[in-house]
């Protein structure tokens, strides 16, 4: 069928990119695991395939997928989510350039800026991206190429004026790039707001499942997605054809998957929030939350993602931790199953003694599509557990 952007969400989820076969008829298209492809004679190529790491059918048709959710033209896929924002930075900055980016920006995304690109010559100033008066001022401080953000941030749950941001990197002539993860094009789609580049995790949401990792970045410009795909190409951090496949498969239910992962997640969170031995709860589902009626106009839902921090300190969110069955302590979100992560030990680690630093007392929760009462009865033996 002919998939197009009046369509829902759920529609586009499912067709995009997902012609049947047109010789059998087979309503999934084939796993083309080929690494090279014959030639019409030289330079003369079948629906323009050469070679494995400059296109693969799988991999194509998951990039049109990504597309068409993100409202986006464009879209690339890679073997991680680091790999897509280290294309993407290499691809439209050059040294001497700088990123400004949340104070509470993902660890693993500070570390690719600081430590690695930094080396090269790249820059960074970590601000409050919910102070537009600070954020605008580190803009214009710098030769700002990016202004980068998450919203809902990783783990502090903050949310973020993407509007506002866009135009305050456009007025300074930068480009503003937003990390969906946490969200998921279902919930939002930064480049409806006016953001340039969206960036994902697809190990997490679009995935789904917690068996495949990688990473996308959508675009609208032609200009900059022939910069990227130029990168990507020439450098080759590319999605396997199987990475490819299990994407796409998981993103054609992201929709009722997010249902349920919102459902679980304000369940979880108005649950915590009556808790006496909890200090805090960062969800943007909550009317308490500070972000609660900006989420609300440019979420759709919000999402299975739940930080807590406890009285009790370090002791008692580690307890915690190491005491549930239901959710797993490991890295990672956004999976099926529900997870909890000590984030100060774990995804955070490497950012510990920087102003990114993680508070001591706080969980990341991953609410996953299990049966809410399951969770909650989780939790509630888990607390028994506190000191």
């Amino acid at each position: 069928m002919t998939v197009s952007g009046n369509q829902g969400f759920n529609t586009r989820a499912v067709h995009a990119g997902q012609a049947f076969e047109p010789r059998t008829g087979a309503v999934v298209p084939p796993l083309h695991f080929s690494s090279t492809y014959a030639q019409d004679g030289i330079g003369n190529l079948r629906a323009g395939y050469e070679y494995g790491r400059g296109g693969n059918p799988t991999r194509d048709a998951l990039q049109e997928q990504l597309a068409a959710l993100e409202l986006g033209t464009h879209a690339y896929s890679f073997s991680s989510g680091l790999a897509a924002e280290d294309a993407l930075i290499r691809a439209l900055t050059r040294p001497g350039d700088h990123i400004v980016l949340g104070n509470d920006a993902y660890g693993g995304t500070y570390r690719l800026i600081s430590r690695v690109l930094g080396d090269w010559g790249i820059g960074n100033t970590p601000v409050d991206m919910a102070n537009l008066d600070t954020v605008r001022s580190a803009v214009a401080a710098n030769k700002t190429r990016f202004v980068w953000v998450e919203t809902p941030s990783n783990p502090l749950m903050k949310i973020t004026d993407i509007a506002a941001l866009a135009d305050i990197a456009h007025d300074a002539g930068a480009l503003l790039v937003v990390d969906n993860t946490f969200a998921s094009p279902y919930l939002q789609n930064p480049l409806g707001l006016g953001a340039d580049v969206v960036v994902h995790s697809t190990t997490k949401y679009i995935g789904g499942h917690s068996d495949v990792v990688g990473g996308a970045v959508v675009v609208k410009d032609a200009e900059l997605a022939d910069k990227i795909g130029f990168v990507q190409f020439a450098v080759g951090a590319v999605s396997g054809p199987m990475d490819a496949f299990l994407t796409t498969r998981g993103l054609k239910t992201l929709g009722v998957r997010m249902d349920r992962h919102s459902e679980n997640g304000q369940a979880v969170a108005e649950w915590l929030l009556e808790r006496p031995e909890v200090e805090a709860v960062l969800y943007p589902g909550l009317p308490s939350h500070p972000g609660h009626e900006l989420a609300k106009s440019q979420m759709r839902s919000f999402g299975g993602m739940v930080s807590v921090q406890f009285k009790g300190g370090e002791a008692a969110a580690r307890k915690v931790a190491e005491s549930t069955s239901v959710f797993t302590l490991a890295e990672s979100l956004g999976g099926i199953e529900s997870l909890m992560n000590y984030p100060s030990e774990m995804t955070h680690a490497s950012v510990k003694g920087t102003e990114l630093a993680v508070p001591v007392n706080l969980l990341r929760l991953s609410c996953g599509i299990e049966d809410k009462e399951d969770l909650i009865g989780d939790l509630e033996q888990a607390f028994s557990a506190i000191p």
